[in-house]
């Protein structure tokens, strides 16, 4: 029988032949590294969220289907007169009753994308519009809803893991940009007024688009929950030049006591947000200079130097603010 000594030693030796007969692995460059770090950060943001790449799809199922219903609804409330009658050509309406069309694919789109992935996709909502009144609170509204969807998938972006899945956001998001671009113009507005567009996380979006939703089927609830409603005091425009004061108001009291800052997030600034004292016996604060374009204002806890605002230190929120 042969030794333990004399075995470990053949078994040594054969090891050492099968490495040298297998291929050199490739060393990973920097920046390959720095690709496999971010992608192992984003994991982890997913995972602190409760969220996997299906529910991130189901997120942005619930938001295409509010979309889908509101052009549907809108179109078939207000005729194409009302729309010549601000203003829009005809070759416009027909370019906005298109975006309807294209919010249709995506969910079409999406709906197959959660299925083939072994899950049941979200349904339709039952939804609340009965603020959009006239064709002119419809294309506002859509300039929102519009920006909000870029938004939303500029924030989901960093959590998704698996690349396919992010490719196919991405031919959404470009098409919701242009979409959004096309509103402003239509609208007699600057049609790109910054240079960057802004993430929000999902609980952000998803706080936007709650007021629009009156009840879900079951088991077509997400698993997020909306922030306290913000609203803007004075005449309820949420137009702010910058330097100027804004009044601010949740409908959660305890909100606005614990509120330390608000919030304005917007692409382009260093960390993502800039911070103001909030005043909270008079509800007031200072919007920043610098600031131009679409804003999304939350109270917050915390006003961090690094300009990061995250979910933990929201206490409502966001509204949608124009700075001039």
């Amino acid at each position: 029988m042969p030794s333990i000594t004399k075995t470990l030693g053949l078994i040594t030796a054969g090891l050492a032949a099968l490495t040298s007969a297998l291929p050199a692995i490739t060393k990973l460059t920097e920046n390959q590294l720095a690709i496999h770090g971010l992608m192992r950060r984003q994991n982890a943001q997913a995972a602190a969220l409760g969220l996997t790449d299906v529910d991130i799809l189901q997120f942005a199922l619930t938001l295409e289907l509010l979309e889908e219903a509101f052009y549907r609804e809108g179109f078939a409330k207000f005729p194409a007169a009302d729309f010549t009658a601000l203003g829009l050509s005809e070759s416009q309406i027909k370019d906005l009753q298109g975006i309807g069309s294209t919010e249709e694919a995506h969910v079409i789109l999406l709906q197959g994308a959660i299925a083939a992935a072994g899950t049941k996709p979200v349904q339709a909502c039952t939804y609340n519009f009965a603020a959009v009144d006239s064709a002119a609170a419809m294309v506002a509204t859509a300039a929102v809803l519009e920006n909000v969807g870029v938004s939303a998938y500029l924030g989901a972006a960093q959590l998704v893991a698996d690349p396919g899945i992010l490719t196919t956001a991405a031919s959404i998001l470009t098409v919701e940009a242009r979409h959004q671009t096309f509103i402003r113009a239509a609208s007699g507005v600057v049609a790109v007024p910054q240079a960057f567009d802004t993430p929000l996380s999902p609980k952000q979006v998803f706080s936007l688009a709650a007021p629009f939703v009156a009840n879900c089927p079951e088991g077509s609830n997400l698993i997020l929950t909306a922030f306290p409603t913000l609203t803007m005091g004075g005449d309820g425009k949420t137009v702010a030049a910058a330097g100027s004061e804004v009044k601010l108001q949740s409908t959660d009291a305890s909100a606005t006591a614990s509120a330390k800052f608000c919030a304005f997030t917007t692409g382009g600034i260093p960390g993502g947000t800039a911070f103001t004292a909030f005043d909270a016996a008079t509800g007031g604060c200072v919007v920043p200079q610098g600031l131009n374009g679409v804003v999304y204002v939350n109270l917050a806890s915390a006003g961090p130097l690094t300009g990061k605002l995250t979910d933990d230190i929201i206490v409502a929120g966001p509204i949608v603010m124009q700075v001039s």
